[in-house]
């Protein structure tokens, strides 16, 4: 979240406080005339007509430009108008208060359950789990039981001597780094190494000892939209428990993959059925196509969340058990994910996501036979891709393409990838629900017409590489 400061823009020449207002444009104030003044840095006087509230406030936003052109978000831009109108009708309920809206926490439950089923809990039916505002809240909440249960295990050493480690890689979303952070946890990243852009198996079981916590897979980075090995970094942690004793337990940030993988890959072993996976988290505002902010976290077992970490509240004339770090929110979210999961169903969702991937493979072959670019992967795993300059291209980069696509209202992100692999800029492309064959055309016709004046340029603009972290 942006820290956003209180100096106020000084007013340009030739600034009006005040605008004339015509019905047409909007109702007249009956308060003040035909005038209205937007506030931009003092709560105004005197009130405004809603109407004309409303305009001043949706022609800024209108700057904002086309979410549906925005390649860089992972986050559902689009749903059903009837999801829209649900999710209208929940805006006003808290859904902290589960004795008031039972049945909004009832939606809760069963979400968490129908989540357990499709990861393959132990006991589905009473897993353990709750909704989040994303997934940096899920993985933070993750984290905390990671930390606590290996607390519990040396109530000696910690925190007199002992400091915990979280072991991860280095194309971890921030929130992980803002988790160690936060919660005074060593952060130990396995960095890049060539064309391995993810986690090595045997380079984090190396980097684990006695006050490691757990250790962090990521099913679809962010860098590139790549599967972590889950699989093979278990099976490496139960090589380490064999030869020294130490039980490393594993969390899955499927903040995109928990989405797909279920659907697309189901030969692929990643969730609940390999023993040593702890806690899974996911975005129901990504690739579980619902708009922002929900996220989930499961635990395999009651065991994996600590007791004392569930705070069990009397509010407002019920007993509420609660595990999250944020209180008030509206339960429209949990309401449209439900209607989602309902709605889809798995053959649904099943559709949705190949179509999805399939725009992603078309469009990055596409892409490859300009000749310009060379891909780091085809979207055959998250649909996102990642593609840079190909060898040999000296007159433009990256981020050339990126600043002349937002030109035509494309947003894709141009970013150096993280330590050891500082030399490497790219582009990504995420494809959402949404994000059309049709649309991926006219995206490519853009691209191309760019090609002739970026090849015509003497050298690139000089624009500073960036990581990125969404």
């Amino acid at each position: 979240m942006a820290l956003h400061h209180g100096t106020p823009t000084p007013p340009h020449r030739g600034h009006r406080s005040e605008f004339s207002v015509n019905p047409v444009y909007g109702e007249a104030n009956p308060v003040s005339g035909m005038t209205g003044r937007p506030p931009h840095h003092c709560i105004p006087d005197e009130p405004m007509a809603p109407t004309t509230a409303y305009q001043f406030v949706h022609d800024e936003l209108m700057l904002d430009g086309n979410a549906r052109q925005n390649l860089a978000t992972f986050v559902t831009t689009w749903m059903e108008p009837q999801a829209g109108r649900l999710m209208a009708d929940c805006f006003p309920k808290n859904m902290i208060d589960k004795d008031e809206y039972p049945r909004t926490a009832e939606l809760e439950r069963r979400c968490v359950v129908m989540l357990a089923h499709l990861w393959h809990a132990p006991d589905p039916d009473t897993a353990v789990g709750c909704s989040t505002t994303g997934s940096s809240e899920a993985c933070m909440l993750a984290g905390m039981a990671f930390k606590r249960r290996w607390a519990k295990r040396n109530p000696v050493s910690y925190p007199a001597t002992a400091r915990p480690n979280l072991v991860m890689g280095t194309n971890v979303q921030v929130c992980w780094e803002k988790f160690c952070d936060f919660w005074e946890v060593e952060a130990r990243q396995v960095p890049m190494e060539g064309d391995r852009f993810h986690l090595d198996p045997q380079a984090a079981a190396e980097l684990c000892d006695e006050n490691t916590i757990g250790v962090v897979t990521v099913l679809g980075s962010t860098f590139d939209g790549s599967y972590e090995p889950v699989a093979e970094v278990c099976r490496a942690l139960d090589d380490l428990q064999e030869r020294t004793g130490l039980d490393i337990p594993v969390h899955v940030d499927g903040a995109s993959g928990a989405m797909v993988a279920p659907f697309l890959d189901q030969d692929l072993v990643w969730d609940f059925q390999l023993p040593r996976v702890a806690s899974i988290n996911t975005s129901g505002h990504k690739y579980g196509l619902v708009y922002p902010g929900v996220g989930w976290a499961l635990w395999r077992t009651a065991d994996a969340l600590p007791e004392e970490l569930v705070f069990r509240v009397d509010y407002l004339g019920g007993d509420m058990p609660t595990f999250a770090l944020n209180f008030s929110r509206p339960g429209s979210q949990v309401a449209a994910q439900y209607y989602t999961f309902v709605r889809l169903g798995r053959e649904g969702y099943r559709a949705v996501q190949q179509q999805t991937r399939d725009v992603a493979r078309s469009l990055a072959e596409r892409i490859e036979a300009f000749g310009d670019f060379t891909l780091l992967s085809r979207g055959d795993q998250l649909p996102v891709f990642a593609f840079t300059t190909a060898e040999g291209v000296g007159t433009f980069d990256v981020y050339d393409v990126s600043r002349r696509l937002r030109e035509r209202g494309w947003l894709v992100p141009a970013y150096a990838f993280p330590r050891n692999r500082e030399d490497l800029s790219v582009l990504r492309v995420v494809c959402r629900n949404g994000f059309s064959e049709d649309l991926a055309d006219l995206f490519l016709n853009d691209l191309g017409s760019l090609l002739p004046d970026l090849r015509s340029q003497p050298a690139p603009t000089g624009k500073t590489a960036q990581a990125f972290h969404h």
